[in-house]
């Protein structure tokens, strides 16, 4: 008997450290148990530490973002925390860059038609933030459930779905939910308050384009990273800065479009008026923090920065950035093949880095698949989707890096500036460039006059 009930682990046993609770249902059996039948082991109590971060939804350590909602849900958005307080703010400081990602925008996105409009419904008052969590919330329109029905048996080769049932042995069926490229509208969205951080704070600016579509590969030389502006790459609607190149990514996009086809390419993201230092050894390196802001991204499969896997094939005399002083007594490189970081730290040079996206894995062509219940079957995949994803990706990559770098500048903020600065060897702190409040009321400017005080 003791053997037997060895070999059947009791109910809720392995969850209680008393190892009696999974025997209450079945306590009147113990009676017929003789004591030297039953052993009990009691493992001194240890303590837990519970941290509850909602995994894998939450990014930042000073500026906390977390996105929430599924692709056919109620909605999408996101909570951010850490937002310096006294901001103004309005739904139409994010809005731009949820434009720039909405779906339906060209013949070359995914035909799904959301105007994704946001609300803010917390942490704003009167115009300005309050320190406060700031909750984001943009409802879905245009769902389409039934596109999926029958992925809700078959697995979509490619997909998230199979992954999914393995670690949660239940999913979202529907637009693939968390998977779903629309959990990114919650990133864009903290990411457009990040860059006016970042641009209010030190004028820094994060600018992506498209700079590789399959086989159509822009060359470097014909971009100018010092002057590029973001009317130069929404001129057109792959946003490449360069017009002849932006025609031939279009057709090799309208060439696969027809077909039912898909391709990827690859996003290019540059960070101007970067300030010196962001980032932190060893595990926080800041082109570490970028890897892996813009590898969790959908549909990402590579990430370089400054010369990449190029640089393999230079010596270290090809490789290396030499200093030099320019014009105002500066040090600066000569070249930027580190790209903006060295020691994973940034150095004040514009920061450059790329990330290759793969084919948009739903497509229009009948594809052997496997069933949840095991059987080999033939499947098209319905719903709308990108033929490419990179045109759309452009403003979720620029917000990946603003959030990173956002919270890099926090930290650093926190770290070394509390004290006075070593002024033979760092900057000085770069102060808001912009009023960040309000202006002062007129009607208080009047009575303040009238009791002769100047404001």
């Amino acid at each position: 008997m003791a053997s037997s009930l060895a070999s059947k682990p009791f109910l809720g046993g392995a969850s209680r450290t008393d190892g009696l609770s999974g025997l209450c249902s079945s306590s009147s059996d113990l009676r017929t148990l003789s004591s030297s039948s039953v052993q009990f082991v009691i493992r001194p109590r240890t303590p837990n530490k519970l941290q509850v971060q909602a995994v894998g939804n939450t990014t930042g350590n000073h500026f906390r973002v977390t996105t929430f909602g599924e692709s056919h849900g109620g909605g999408v958005g996101c909570v951010i925390d850490g937002c310096p307080p006294r901001m103004p703010l309005s739904a139409e400081d994010l809005q731009g860059d949820l434009d720039r990602r909405r779906p339906g925008q060209s013949r070359i996105t995914t035909p799904r038609k959301e105007t994704d409009t946001c609300r803010i419904l917390s942490g704003v008052h009167e115009g300005v933030t309050t320190g406060t969590p700031i909750l984001v919330l943009v409802p879905n329109t245009d769902q389409r459930g039934r596109d999926y029905d029958e992925m809700s048996v078959a697995y979509r080769p490619s997909h998230a779905d199979r992954t999914y049932d393995q670690k949660y042995g239940i999913r979202s069926v529907q637009g693939g939910g968390r998977s779903s490229a629309r959990e990114t509208i919650g990133r864009v969205a903290a990411g457009a308050l990040a860059k006016k951080i970042l641009k209010a704070f030190s004028g820094t600016e994060v600018l992506a384009y498209v700079s590789q579509v399959q086989k159509v590969v822009l060359p470097e030389e014909l971009v100018d990273h010092h002057n590029l502006t973001l009317d130069q790459i929404e001129s057109n609607i792959v946003r490449c800065p360069d017009p002849e190149y932006a025609e031939k990514m279009i057709a090799a996009i309208d060439a696969v479009r027809v077909k039912g086809q898909s391709i990827g390419g690859v996003v290019t993201c540059i960070v101007k008026n970067c300030p010196p230092g962001l980032g932190s050894p060893v595990f926080d390196k800041l082109e570490a923090e970028f890897a892996k802001a813009v590898m969790s991204l959908p549909a990402t499969k590579g990430f370089e920065i400054g010369s990449g896997f190029a640089g393999t094939f230079l010596t270290g005399s090809e490789h290396n950035d030499e200093f030099y002083l320019d014009d105002q007594g500066k040090i600066r490189t000569r070249t930027n093949r580190s790209g903006g970081t060295q020691g994973g730290l940034s150095n004040g040079e514009i920061i450059n880095m790329r990330i290759a996206f793969k084919p948009t894995a739903t497509i229009g062509k009948k594809q052997n698949t496997v069933t949840r219940d095991k059987k080999e079957i033939e499947l098209i995949a319905r719903g709308r989707h990108d033929p490419c994803v990179v045109p759309r990706a452009v403003p979720m990559v620029e917000a990946a890096i603003a959030l990173a770098l956002v919270d890099q500048l926090m930290a650093d903020f926190a770290q070394c500036h509390m004290f006075p600065i070593n002024p033979d060897l760092q900057d000085l702190v770069p102060q808001p460039m912009v009023d960040l409040q309000d202006p002062v009321p007129p009607q208080v400017v009047e009575a303040a006059e009238a009791a002769g005080v100047h404001i």
